[in-house]
């Protein structure tokens, strides 16, 4: 049986390639497949950006080797940036907790 991190994962894995496979190169994300993808599954994230142009920006930061497409260590970049940035955000919300 998966521990909860396998599960996580394998979670990831899934994802990516569930968008991926949408059109063009499966092994990576174009721009419509990385913006569906992060409509579907990081919409909070999206909704809390207020320029149009996130999805741009992310790709153009992403895609570390400039061909156009985010393959999936580019993308896991963007999973690491934004779980730092929630652990972050935990470790404040703890640390006021505790003042309390």
């Amino acid at each position: 049986m998966p521990s909860e991190l396998e599960r996580a994962m394998e979670s990831l894995i899934t994802v990516f390639h569930r968008y991926a496979s949408r059109e063009g190169d499966s092994a990576s994300l174009s721009r419509k497949e990385l913006k569906q993808l992060m409509e579907a599954e990081l919409s909070s994230f999206l909704k809390s950006q207020k320029d149009p142009a996130t999805v741009d920006k992310i790709m153009k930061d992403l895609d570390a080797n400039g061909d156009g497409q985010v393959n999936f260590e580019e993308f896991v970049a963007l999973v690491v940036g934004l779980s730092i940035a929630c652990e972050q955000c935990y470790q404040m919300h703890l640390q006021k907790s505790c003042r309390k």
